[in-house]
């Protein structure tokens, strides 16, 4: 029995890595594949059996679970941001909770037939999206930003605000049946002391640990151990002192983390990405694996009635209200309607309160998990079938290789991400460099500060968009590594290495430039590098724009500047842009805009 549970453990593991591994491959939501995993390991194949392998510890290991995800997802929520948000998006989070929470409501009672105090729980657990398939699904459907930063903001910040209305409804329920009667003095005790309990702990938890972060108390290789045992005690403790405040705490606390000042918890952050993996993906198939198809016939068509419900009435009311007098346009409310999938906190959590009001014997609480992955699958599934072509169809989606993600913040790097803007194409330019980065935004560009290669990337780096990658570093390996992770994003095609100059021979004598690999594009011409657009910028050069015309072509542009000019790309009216390159030779035509490097030309004595 020993060897039988490592071999499963090993085996979820591998199970796991592989279904993150293909979502990332085709650009779906890894919870789909996850999801599916455990089907048909568990009850189709009966390969696993979650509570046979974890017996008691199955219900304290979805509850930690669920503790760290909240606690990630509310480090992400940053005071600052939100109240710089749109006022589409607080109202989203507001009255568009509200709606949600009131609509699904209903719809479970009246076309599942759960009790009032069920419907409502299971409302209020429906109400979160969860960025962890938001952002892989916009990846994919590239709508256009007022779209993106709507859905991804919204799915950031619901997260811990929907299991807080969770927990207190579910508070609500047990303080309820425990008792016997609904006594209005002993739910507004439960409350306040759930509240109570979540927000002192949480605060104090919260500040203490940060004062340790700020002052360099804890080294650094103890941060991310430190953090994961404060997160299962405190969620301990505050269980300990009021039942079930535990999760109040943990998304309490990680808010105060996340919006004290000078308090590093980018490497925190990091460290979720394998939890996520080990952990989270894990839970997924642990979840499904207890999916009993019987419970699936006792919700009937009752499921997909629900289904269709939230689709079509619950999530367009909530974007009907909270967009009303916004100037988006219908395509764009359509759309924001349309993409709302359920994620991870909806499952865990879900899972995690029908065990606990099971052992109560609340009535139909074993339905809660199959009818919640009903919502998941559907949500998942349909929205990412569907939206990318909704999106081109109503015209909201970027068009394809429009935008530029530019590796570097240097000189170069800004210089060549103005062209771009000023020609009317988006470029994100990314540096390490908080000095490239602040002046880069001093010049009015779009920047992430950070490494883009870096799984803080792959987290906040928004790529809806864009379809190319520039490499415009001097170090030929960091450009080499950067064409290497967005390969799979843009396609090998659509990968551009700024030549880099090598080390000099033994002899003292310069090598000749050469790209870092040949399966990418040289950037301008193979003898073009990085030092002598360094050193051309250095000595006034200007990017000029030149419209060739039939009367003046390319032949004659080349005429006229000769080698006062490094041509760096083209594009004409339809938005259609190429650039010059090493590997081909490119001849524009009339009615193009070629962008150039130029230097002045020398006075004459």
């Amino acid at each position: 029995m020993h060897q039988e549970t490592i071999i499963a453990l090993s085996a979820i593991g591998i199970i796991a890595i592989i279904c993150q591994w293909f979502a990332w491959w085709i650009k779906l939501p890894a919870i789909l594949f996850l999801l599916v995993a455990g089907i048909v390991i568990g009850p189709l194949m009966g390969w696993l059996n979650p509570e046979q392998l974890f017996g008691d510890l199955l219900f304290p290991f979805v509850s930690l679970s669920v503790a760290i995800i909240l606690f990630e997802g509310a480090l992400t929520l940053k005071f600052e941001e939100i109240r710089g948000l749109q006022t589409v998006v607080r109202n989203m989070l507001t009255i568009g909770v509200v709606s949600t929470w009131t609509a699904i409501t209903l719809g479970t009672h009246y076309i599942i037939g759960f009790a009032w105090d069920l419907s409502l729980l299971f409302g209020a657990l429906m109400v979160v999206t969860g960025p962890t398939v938001i952002v892989p699904m916009l990846r994919t459907v590239r709508p256009n930003a007022k779209i993106a930063n709507i859905l991804r903001w919204e799915g950031i910040v619901i997260d811990p605000l929907g299991a807080i209305l969770a927990v207190l409804v579910f508070e609500v329920i047990v303080s309820m049946k425990l008792q016997g009667h609904a006594s209005i003095s002993h739910t507004m005790f439960m409350f306040g002391s759930t509240l109570l309990t979540g927000i002192i702990i949480g605060a104090i938890t919260g500040y203490l640990f940060g004062l340790i972060l700020r002052k360099h108390l804890l080294p650094e290789y103890l941060h991310n151990v430190a953090t994961l045992t404060l997160v299962f005690a405190v969620f301990a403790l505050s269980n300990h002192i009021t039942e079930e405040s535990g999760l109040l705490t943990v998304t309490v606390m990680g808010i105060w983390l996340a919006n004290m000042k000078n308090v590093p918890v980018e490497d925190i952050l990091d460290f979720k990405e394998s939890l996520s993996i080990l952990l989270i993906s894990g839970l997924f198939i642990l979840l499904a694996a207890r999916l009993n198809f019987d419970q699936f016939a006792i919700l009937g068509w009752g499921a997909l009635g629900l289904f269709l419900f939230i689709q079509v009435f619950a999530r367009p009311i909530k974007v009907i209200v909270s967009t009303f007098g916004s100037d988006l346009k219908w395509q764009e409310k359509f759309m924001v309607a349309w993409i709302g999938p359920r994620g991870i906190v909806a499952a865990a959590v879900t899972a995690l309160f029908a065990l606990r009001l099971q052992e109560i014997g609340v009535e139909n609480a074993e339905l809660l998990v199959p009818l919640a992955f009903s919502i998941i699958i559907g949500t998942v599934v349909l929205q990412g079938a569907t939206s990318k072509f909704l999106a081109q169809q109503l015209g909201v989606a970027e068009p394809e290789d429009n935008g530029f993600l530019i590796i570097g913040a240097n000189p170069v790097a800004r210089l060549i991400a103005k062209a771009l803007k000023e020609s009317g194409f988006t470029a994100v330019v990314t540096d390490g460099s908080w000095t490239n980065i602040k002046t880069a935004r001093m010049e009015g560009l779009s920047s992430y500060y950070g490494n883009a290669v870096s799984e803080h990337a792959d987290r906040h780096l928004d790529l809806v968009g864009l379809g190319h990658l520039l490499a415009l570093t001097p170090q030929k390996d960091r450009n080499a590594l950067a064409g290497q992770r967005y390969q799979a994003e843009f396609g090998a095609n659509k990968i551009y290495l700024l030549a880099s100059d090598d080390q000099k021979d033994s002899d003292g004598k310069q090598q000749s430039r050469t790209t870092v690999s040949h399966r990418y594009n040289t950037l301008f011409a193979k003898d073009r590098s990085y030092s002598q657009l360094a050193s051309w910028i250095g000595q006034g050069a200007k990017i000029k724009h030149t419209n060739l015309t039939d009367n003046f072509n390319y032949d004659d542009y080349k005429q006229q500047y000769g080698k006062r000019a490094i041509p760096l790309f083209i594009f004409n009216a339809k938005r259609q842009l190429r650039f010059f390159t090493g590997d081909e030779t490119l001849l524009p035509e009339a009615g193009w805009t070629l962008l150039a490097l130029v230097k002045d030309k020398p006075e004459t004595g």
